[in-house]
């Protein structure tokens, strides 16, 4: 056992005493709930499920590229920047040249396009057609079946009302190499082990 913790450089749990390893256990899972607790409140904060996305494609180039870190927004507070003000103060919702995040019924990866048509009837709900800047058509063949116009409370993740560039990437590596994401929560799982108070 002693020549398997000295290969794998380990041999600094021998000497670290069962309570001060169940203090650094508490202490990774401390961090893990924190990050958790944090994720949760922007969702609640944003009325967003996913208050945060990574751009995937380069469908929204120019205005996004592959690997920018998205903020959403899924309250009508008016703080879209990207799509200017209302067209009319009678209209409130999802504007047209808003940027929106949605996801495809079946699919689990969510899609950020523009809005490029509204439609509400009296009686219907706010219905919108989406397209990517750098797409030649809209999103219709992206919808589900029969489906001509994304439902603005169902099917909307958010509006973008913020980004940073490319800090997403990691993101993107670690959804593309699934066996990176245990090797990072391995080693920071054996840094906050081994560190010592």
């Amino acid at each position: 056992m002693d020549d398997l913790l000295n290969q794998l450089g380990l041999s600094e749990l021998r000497r670290l005493k069962p309570r001060q390893i169940l203090s650094q256990v508490l202490n990774f899972a401390l961090i893990l709930g924190s990050a958790f607790m944090i994720w949760k409140g922007l969702s609640v904060a944003a009325d967003s499920p996913s208050p945060i996305v990574v751009v995937l494609s380069g469908s929204m180039e120019p205005a996004f590229q592959r690997g920018d870190l998205l903020f959403l927004w899924n309250r009508n507070l008016g703080m879209n920047q990207y799509a200017g003000p209302p067209a009319h103060e009678h209209s409130p919702g999802t504007q047209v040249g808003e940027i929106v995040v949605y996801n495809v019924v079946g699919k689990d990866i969510p899609i950020v396009h523009r809005v490029v048509r509204r439609h509400k009837g009296e009686t219907t709900p706010l219905n919108l057609l989406t397209k990517g800047d750098n797409n030649h058509a809209d999103d219709t063949e992206l919808y589900a079946r029969n489906q001509f116009y994304l439902d603005r409370e169902k099917e909307v993740i958010g509006s973008v009302v913020g980004y940073i560039p490319f800090v997403g990437y990691v993101t993107i590596l670690l959804s593309e190499h699934p066996w990176a994401k245990s090797v990072l929560l391995g080693i920071m799982g054996l840094l906050v082990i081994l560190e010592r108070e």
